[in-house]
């Protein structure tokens, strides 16, 4: 059970209306809902705390205020998710009460709580700044496929290990487990204070993943070893597996 309390936890989910394989993300119906509401749905599962939809968009907006969450505005021109619930945490939570920040995407529908209670579990570590999700791999097709992040660490107990390196490369070499990044987090306040006001660095650019910003400035990213990867919603193909998976849910 980590320390941090639900009133001191904060679940920010990041919905932007710009993509261009799914244009309208946010708003696509999965069995009778948008599917920025049935995120906000899995992440009300996991009770872990408050939990507030970051938008840039008034027809999202709109939906999930009429959905009963809590909802605030956010500029459109966020270059990364990290400085999307950065601002958002500074409109809901300007005296600094929170805490923890867990950042749930905003096309995760099919998400479990449990994962999401999961993110939380490195926090238990006070040197660990922020922590986040990762599956072993099992399809050996995802070992070389450079779209599947893996991660590189070294192993801290039988679920958990502390990030070295994320890539996406197949990584690291030799015999033994590979893992598949999700990318869900929990960040310390202070961490996430401290990283956005990091510029891109080096490795970042060149492997297009901001979490190495992180490591690259000493900071501390611990990973929970869970058992599946949460289907993400990019495509219409997955789209409709999304569709698929929660049909008959009751909603």
């Amino acid at each position: 059970m980590t320390q941090f309390n639900s009133e001191r936890t904060l679940v920010l989910i990041p919905a932007r209306m710009a993509s261009t394989r799914l244009p309208g993300k946010p708003l696509a119906d999965i069995a009778g809902l948008p599917m920025i509401v049935q995120v906000a749905k899995r992440a009300q599962e996991a009770n872990v705390g408050r939990i507030v939809v970051a938008v840039d968009h008034q027809d999202t907006y709109d939906v999930v205020s009429s959905a009963g969450f809590e909802v605030v505005m956010t500029r459109q021109d966020h270059q990364s998710g990290s400085d999307r619930i950065y601002e958002a945490i500074q409109k809901v939570d300007p005296r600094g009460k929170i805490e923890v920040v867990v950042n749930v995407q905003g096309d995760l529908p099919t998400i479990e709580p449990e994962a999401v209670r999961a993110a939380l579990r490195p926090l238990d570590n006070q040197t660990v700044d922020i922590a986040t999700l990762t599956v072993a791999i099992t399809d050996e097709h995802e070992k070389t496929n450079p779209n599947v992040v893996k991660v590189v660490g070294s192993p801290l107990s039988d679920t958990r290990l502390r990030a070295l390196y994320f890539t996406r490369a197949t990584a690291p070499h030799g015999q033994g487990p590979l893992y598949h990044h999700i990318g869900l987090y929990a960040y310390r306040r202070s961490a996430l204070e401290h990283f956005v006001t990091l510029g891109p660095s080096v490795l970042e650019k060149r492997e297009s993943l901001e979490q190495l910003r992180a490591l690259e400035a000493g900071m501390r990213i611990d990973v929970e070893i869970v058992d599946s990867v949460p289907l993400g919603v990019d495509t219409a193909a997955d789209l409709e597996k999304a569709r698929a998976i929660l049909a008959g849910r009751p909603s």
